[in-house]
C-alpha cells in the first residue's frame, strides 16, 4: 500500500549525498587560501573588489558547470545502463561501443574546438546540450522497440553505436565551451582554482552517471531507457537556465573585461585568432604538445578505471561491496579531493605550474598500477581503484581545465582545449579498443585471475606520463617567455 510512499523515500535519500557533496565543496572553497598577486602587478586582481562581480561570476560558472555536470549524466549513464541489459559478450559490447564513441569525441574538437573560438562559449554549450537531449532520447527509445521486440538485440547494438557517437559529438562541445567562458572570467592567477571547480564538476556528473543511474533502473525495475530519459530530463531544465543567465564574459554581463593575464590578456572580446595559425603554433610547441601526450595518458588511466571497475565487479560476483554500490558517490569524493588538492598545490606552492602537480601525482599512479596487479582478488580492491580514481582526475583538471586556458588565453581556448581534451579522449580510445579484445569475456570473466591484463595495461602510460610530467615542471615559466612573441605572431 506505502510503495509509492517507500519509492518518495527511495528517491529523496538517493538525493541527500548530493546535498553533501556540495556542501562539502563549498565549505573546502570558502577555506582555500587567498589567491597570491604577482609581485611586479599588485593590481592585476583589483576586479575581484567590484561589487557583485564574485556573485555574479559564480551565477555563471554554476550554470554552465551544472550543464556540463549534467552531459557527463548523460555521457556515462551508458556502463550502468549495458550492465543492466547484461549478455554474454556484455563487456566487448560496451567497450565497442565506448571505443567509437570516444575517438568520436576526440576527432570532434579539430572541428568544434575553431567553431567555439568563432561564436562563443555560450552558443557552444547550448548546441552541445541540446544534441545531448536528442541522442539521449534517441537512445531510450531504440532499448525500448528492442524490450518489445521491434529491434533484435544485435540491431540495437549497431544503432547504440551510432547514436552514441552522434552523442558524443555533440558532447564534446561542453569542455571547450566551459573552458572557453572561464577564461574571460578568471585570472591565470585564479585558474588553478578553477582546475579544482573543473574536477568537481566532473565528479558531481560521475555521481549523476553512476549512482543516480543506478538509483532510475532499481526504481523502474530496470528499465534501461529510463537511464537515457531521465538525464534528457535533466539536461532540458539546464538548458532554461543556460538562456537566462550564461554569458561570454563579465562585459556582457554589466562588468568591464579585464586583463586575464594569459596568452592573449588584454585582448578580451575580440575574435579569435585563425585556427590554422593557432593549430601551427601549439603543434609546433614542445611544451603544449608534451602536455597533449600526457593528457593522451591521462584519458587511458581515467577511462580504464572509471569504465571497468563496475564491468569487473558484477563479473567477478564483489557487487554486495559498498564501492560497488556507491560508485557514482565514491568517484565523486575522490575526484573532488583529488581537484582541490591539485588545484590548491599548483597555485600556492608551485607558484601556478601545473607539471610538478602531475609528475606527483603521476608517481603514485605507477606505484598503484603495480600493487593493483596483486590486488585483484582482494575485496579492498575498489578502495584501491578510487584512489586511482582521485589522482587522475587531479591530473585532468590541472592540465584539460586550467592549463588550456594559460595556452590558448580568453581569444583561444577553444583550440587549446580541443588539441588537449582530444589527446585525452584518444587516449580513452585507444583504452577502450585495447580493452574489447584483451578482456575475458563468456564463463572466463568469472574468474579475477583472468582480469590482469586490466592493471597491468596502465603501467606503461602511467611511466611515461611521470617522466613528460617532470619534464614539463617549469611550462608556465616557459610559456611565459615565449608568451609575447608567440601573441605577435597570431595577432
Amino acid at each position: 500500500m506505502n510503495s509509492g510512499g517507500d519509492k518518495v523515500s527511495t528517491w529523496l535519500a538517493g538525493f541527500v549525498p548530493i546535498v553533501g557533496i556540495l556542501l562539502a565543496a563549498a565549505v573546502v572553497f570558502t577555506s582555500l587560501p587567498r589567491v597570491k598577486t604577482d609581485p611586479d602587478n599588485p593590481n592585476q586582481l583589483d576586479y575581484l573588489k567590484v561589487d557583485g562581480y564574485r556573485m555574479r561570476r559564480a551565477i555563471n560558472w554554476l550554470t554552465i558547470g551544472l550543464a556540463y555536470a549534467f552531459l557527463y549524466w548523460g555521457r556515462y549513464n551508458l556502463n550502468p545502463a549495458i550492465i543492466a541489459l547484461g549478455g554474454e559478450s556484455m563487456v566487448k559490447d560496451f567497450h565497442v561501443i565506448f571505443s567509437v564513441g570516444t575517438w568520436v569525441y576526440g576527432l570532434s574538437f579539430l572541428l568544434n574546438g575553431p567553431l567555439t573560438d568563432w561564436f562563443g562559449g555560450r552558443r557552444a554549450i547550448l548546441i552541445g546540450v541540446i544534441g545531448a537531449i536528442a541522442a539521449n532520447l534517441a537512445i531510450g527509445v531504440a532499448i525500448g522497440l528492442c524490450a518489445d521486440g521491434s529491434l533484435s538485440r544485435d540491431q540495437l547494438f549497431r544503432l547504440m553505436v551510432f547514436l552514441y557517437a552522434v552523442n558524443m559529438y555533440f558532447q564534446s562541445f561542453g569542455a571547450v565551451a566551459i573552458v572557453k567562458v572561464n577564461s574571460a572570467w578568471f585570472h591565470v592567477r585564479e585558474r588553478g582554482v578553477f582546475g579544482a571547480v573543473f574536477g568537481i564538476l566532473i565528479a558531481i556528473g560521475i555521481y549523476f552517471a553512476y549512482d543516480v543511474t543506478s538509483m532510475v533502473l532499481k526504481q523502474t525495475e530496470n528499465a534501461v531507457e529510463m537511464a537515457f530519459f531521465v538525464p534528457a530530463a535533466a539536461l532540458t531544465i539546464i538548458l532554461i537556465a543556460l538562456f537566462a543567465v550564461a554569458k561570454d564574459r563579465p562585459g556582457l554581463a554589466g562588468f568591464k573585461d579585464f586583463d586575464t593575464g594569459d596568452a592573449t590578456g588584454g585582448k578580451e572580446g575580440q575574435k579569435s585568432d585563425p585556427p590554422v595559425k593557432v593549430f601551427r603554433l601549439m603543434l609546433t610547441n614542445p611544451v603544449i604538445m608534451t602536455v597533449a601526450a600526457i593528457e593522451f595518458c591521462s584519458g587511458f588511466i581515467r577511462q580504464s578505471f572509471m569504465q571497468n571497475f563496475k564491468l569487473f565487479a558484477k563479473s567477478t560476483g564483489i557487487t554486495e561491496s559498498f564501492v560497488y554500490e556507491h560508485w557514482g558517490m565514491v568517484l565523486c569524493v575522490a575526484g573532488i579531493i583529488g581537484a582541490v588538492v591539485a588545484g590548491t598545490i599548483s597555485d600556492h606552492l608551485f607558484n601556478s605550474e601545473r607539471g610538478p602537480v602531475a609528475a606527483v601525482l603521476y608517481a603514485f599512479m605507477l606505484v598503484g598500477g603495480i600493487v593493483l596487479c596483486y590486488m585483484l582478488g582482494v575485496p579492498e580492491v575498489g578502495w584501491v581503484v578510487a584512489a586511482m580514481s582521485m589522482l587522475v582526475i587531479g591530473v585532468h583538471g590541472m592540465l584539460s581545465g586550467t592549463f588550456s586556458q594559460d595556452i590558448g588565453g580568453t581569444k583561444n581556448a577553444g583550440i587549446a582545449t580541443g588539441l588537449i581534451d582530444g589527446f585525452v579522449y584518444a587516449g580513452s580510445g585507444t583504452q577502450a579498443a585495447l580493452y574489447a579484445v584483451i578482456l575475458p569475456e563468456g564463463a572466463a570473466r568469472a574468474d579475477f585471475h583472468n582480469w590482469w591484463t586490466w592493471p597491468a595495461a596502465l603501467i606503461l602510460p602511467a611511466f611515461i606520463g611521470l617522466v613528460l610530467s617532470y619534464k614539463v615542471r617549469h611550462a608556465r615559466r616557459d610559456l611565459d617567455a615565449s608568451k609575447k612573441a608567440a601573441a605577435a605572431k597570431i595577432s
